[in-house]
């Protein structure tokens, strides 16, 4: 077991704002799983933090679909019974745009539906995004960025956090490195509590390693400075590996929690001092059960039976049977076919 785990503790200045941020760990804003489900099954498994995916500013602004399904008290307003159970908090509500007054309004109907956290997306990579000049695009146009940063910071009230969201660079260049360092200093010079910082580059998107170096620099070059890593934590033991290598404050879990909630009660556990289990095929129902029915809540039975296909296929790498249960959730077009897979395959003789 690793001594330096066991020593792990949260930044008190994190604490002082987000009291119930109690580990040095946080899931990370997935774009098309994050929603409400996975985040509360994620805390329902020990994890202390969420951030929504990326919440487009002009979506906010209009009103769109994508309000309703993320406002953090939208399931305690349907079951009024479990919402002492289901409070989605502390959350950060991460917003993503291309201009700065739009930005800064989009933030601020965040911070009137309850968030606790408000997370600017600097980061986002497809090409389609930074077509339209946004995420990952401002680490090309750094100035732009700043004014994005400090129109957030300025409308937000003092007393709530803003964060931001980065990639080490937008390639490989030289000038690349420099433009990260103007954003992130950017972000500090306006308090912004932390930067989430992805080892990967936006050229890069998700191929090739993460570049854990990059955060040992940053840590080195701004010791004060609040850091967050990301990038290649594919499980419990990764978390403790980059604060050990890197010396990052903590780490942002993305991929490696799809399918895979157990990763922060493993974490706790590793910290604690005990050996991380894996989770049985009755823990693996209960999860698997319990996240369909949220999903089902938020999104209605059809939609969920279709959007839980994915998440069935990562939860089935647990499974004796991995391949074949894969099998099964890729063909999963209702309910019932979701409680066929589950009697089959996940039966608790």
């Amino acid at each position: 077991m690793s001594q330096f785990a066991t020593s792990v503790s949260v930044d008190p200045r994190i604490i002082e704002k987000l009291p119930k941020f109690d580990a040095p760990f946080f899931q990370a804003g997935l774009a098309g799983y994050s929603d409400a489900a996975m985040r509360i099954v994620a805390r329902e498994h020990g994890c202390p933090f969420c951030v929504t995916e990326a919440l487009l500013d002009r979506i906010l602004i209009s009103g769109g679909k994508g309000r309703r399904r993320e406002d953090p008290e939208f399931l305690a307003k349907e079951h009024e019974e479990e919402a002492c159970n289901l409070q989605d908090h502390p959350i950060a509500g991460q917003v993503i745009g291309m201009e700065a007054g739009e930005m800064a309004e989009g933030a601020a109907i965040l911070v009137e539906m309850g968030y606790d956290v408000i997370d600017v997306n600097l980061a986002c990579p497809p090409k389609r995004v930074r077509r339209r000049n946004r995420g990952g695009y401002f680490l090309s146009a750094p100035s732009k960025g700043i004014e994005i940063l400090e129109a957030v910071r300025e409308i937000v009230p003092e007393h709530i956090p803003t964060t931001l969201k980065l990639r080490r660079g937008f390639d490989d260049s030289e000038e690349s490195v420099t433009n990260f360092y103007r954003l992130f200093d950017g972000a500090v010079d306006l308090n912004y509590l932390w930067a989430t910082v992805h080892g990967r580059s936006v050229e890069q998107r998700y191929n090739g390693p993460s570049r854990w170096e990059f955060l040992t620099e940053l840590v080195k070059e701004r010791p004060e400075a609040l850091i967050f890593g990301s990038g290649d934590i594919m499980c419990a033991e990764d978390i403790f590996k980059m604060m050990e290598q890197t010396g990052v404050h903590g780490v942002s879990v993305a991929r490696g929690c799809i399918g895979n909630p157990w990763i922060f009660a493993q974490a706790r556990a590793i910290m604690e001092g005990r050996e991380p289990k894996v989770p049985t095929i009755q823990e693996q129902r209960h999860a698997l059960l319990r996240h369909f029915e949220l999903c089902t809540d938020l999104h209605g039975e059809q939609t969920a039976s279709r959007l839980m296909r994915k998440f069935g296929i990562s939860f089935s790498k647990f499974h004796p049977q991995s391949e074949e249960v894969r099998k099964e959730f890729i063909g999963i077009h209702s309910a019932g076919e979701w409680k066929r897979v589950l009697d089959t395959y996940y039966c608790i003789s």
